[in-house]
């Protein structure tokens, strides 16, 4: 990473901590709106991380292939301009983009106007391309799941740049939040970002190194002991796991991510977890 890369992250999360700092996190979905409307958008890369295509293609021991039968549904929390929702309905899926912005929403639209069935956004051969919903609602409340078809349920869920966007007060509701909404037989899917960033640098995006995942998706809803600054996990403080946790199946490094998941040695940082009932 060259001196002007590492000045611009640094001036770019620097105006991100400043817009969140000392706000309510019940007025946060503001806050990213105005980030929307103002075109400041530094997590968006215009496609889907190659992680999650990789996954999908590849590795149908973790997530199976659709089969003929009742349409299987994926949920995109925080899904922003949509990419990762489009790839999802090619892939089969009826897939759900939620998100707390409006306007972050309307350039989902776009995107879809101007992408879906072209490209990586392609079905293939022998897949019915699934329907695709953009939903404006709070992910932790009940409200957006009226315009979900069938069981309030879903059999995929993704999170890349979600979990780390909230604060980790909200933990603790993140982790309950998809133990609810993932079926019984689903597979959350996490690419794990950013790892290797400093807890005491704040966010978003928050530091979210393994531990975080596991320590809070094994146990869905608890309060886990944090440092008294509140950025660092006290792991060895940690109770056993809940019996009804989500658990962890697979945990590896990604052959291939986007830009900001290498380190400056060219090593990926980014890890995908996928975690079941």
């Amino acid at each position: 990473m060259s001196s002007n890369t590492g000045s611009s992250l640094s001036n770019v999360r620097s105006l991100l901590r400043d817009q969140f700092e000392g706000q309510d996190p019940a007025d946060h979905g503001e806050k990213w709106d105005e980030l929307w409307k103002n075109k400041f958008t530094p997590w968006d890369n215009d496609s889907p991380n190659p992680a999650l295509i990789d996954v999908l293609n590849e590795r149908e021991d973790l997530v199976p292939k659709i089969a003929d039968g009742p349409k299987k549904k994926a949920l995109v929390a925080g899904c922003g301009k949509g990419y990762d929702v489009l790839l999802l309905s090619a892939m089969g899926y009826d897939a759900y983009g939620l998100d707390i912005s409006e306007t972050g929403l309307q350039g989902a639209r776009d995107t879809e106007k101007e992408k879906d069935g072209k490209g990586m956004y392609a079905t293939k051969e022998g897949v019915k391309k699934g329907k695709v919903t953009w939903i404006f609602g709070d992910f932790f409340k009940d409200d957006f799941l009226i315009n979900v078809e069938g069981e309030k349920s879903f059999d995929l869920i993704y999170d890349f740049t979600f979990g780390c966007a909230l604060p980790p007060v909200l933990r603790p509701a993140w982790s309950k939040r998809y133990h609810e909404l993932l079926s019984p037989e689903g597979r959350l899917i996490c690419l794990e970002f950013p790892t290797t960033k400093s807890p005491s640098l704040g966010g978003p995006p928050w530091a979210m190194p393994p531990r975080i995942y596991e320590g809070h998706l094994s146990r869905p809803g608890e309060v886990l002991p944090y440092t008294e600054e509140g950025c660092e996990l006290e792991v060895e403080k940690l109770g056993p796991s809940h019996q009804n946790g989500l658990q962890r199946i697979a945990h590896f490094h990604p052959k291939r991510t986007n830009e900001g998941g290498y380190g400056e040695d060219g090593t990926i940082n980014d890890f995908i977890s996928v975690w079941s009932h």
